[in-house]
């Protein structure tokens, strides 16, 4: 079966604006387009609404105006089951907090986004097994989050949200937390896997080592998204 190819435009924002109760203005007039299999970082000052961004463009906030098109799929005409079900199937997430959830297995947190796409039990499991063993963390599947340290929670985190394949990542600030060593690291890793699986990536950081990974990094401000020239 042939299986229809992504469009070079995997994700598309068209003139979107937020602001927060209060009526302060995060950004408005904001445009980005990413191409599948681009990495683009986005950088900011404290407040600026770069976490506010990402949970827009996963459907987990709503814009004041503007367009969101993932896939070239328009998420603001979707109701909430065909949101819920785009964003299990197209997109991974990489928090900041890690996630994990403290009462399941490695395993069964890695396998998570299969199970609620009703892979099967042994196929979820041995999924997971592969990308546990993937991220450098073979033999882990039987441990729960309490046994990890920071780096170790940030590698299960990008394992579950690159498990399933999908097409758009979104990373907040996937190596603030870690110590420079250990960043550097992490963030090796997650270039690595996300190139594997050809995924457009958007990430936002403050941090010039993560942004330097990037093809293009852009900062955003009131007026929307400009370059970030290095230095």
């Amino acid at each position: 079966m042939n299986v229809p190819a992504l469009p070079s435009r995997l994700l598309s924002v068209t003139a979107l604006k937020k602001s927060v109760p209060g009526g302060r203005i995060l950004f408005e007039g904001l445009d980005l387009a990413v191409r599948a299999g681009e990495f683009v970082a986005i950088m900011g000052e404290s407040g600026a609404g770069k976490s506010t961004l990402l949970n827009l463009i996963a459907g987990l906030d709503v814009p004041d105006s503007g367009r969101i098109d993932i896939a070239e799929v328009a998420i603001d005409s979707l109701d909430d089951d065909a949101r819920t079900k785009l964003r299990r199937k197209s997109i991974g997430f990489v928090f900041q907090a890690f996630h994990v959830l403290p009462h399941l297995t490695l395993a069964q947190n890695i396998a998570l986004p299969l199970v609620l796409q009703h892979v099967p039990g042994a196929e979820a499991t041995a999924q997971a097994s592969a990308m546990l063993a993937s991220v450098g963390m073979p033999g882990r599947e039987h441990d729960f989050p309490r046994q990890l340290s920071g780096g170790e929670l940030q590698r299960v985190a990008i394992a579950r949200a690159i498990v399933h394949r999908p097409s758009l990542i979104l990373a907040d600030e996937p190596t603030g937390n870690l110590d420079p060593e250990t960043a550097a690291r992490i963030l090796d890793l997650f270039v690595a896997q996300i190139r594997d699986a050809g995924a457009a990536v958007l990430l936002v950081t403050h941090s010039q080592l993560a942004a330097s990974s990037a093809d293009r990094t852009l900062r955003l401000t009131r007026n929307g998204l400009v370059p970030q020239h290095a230095g």
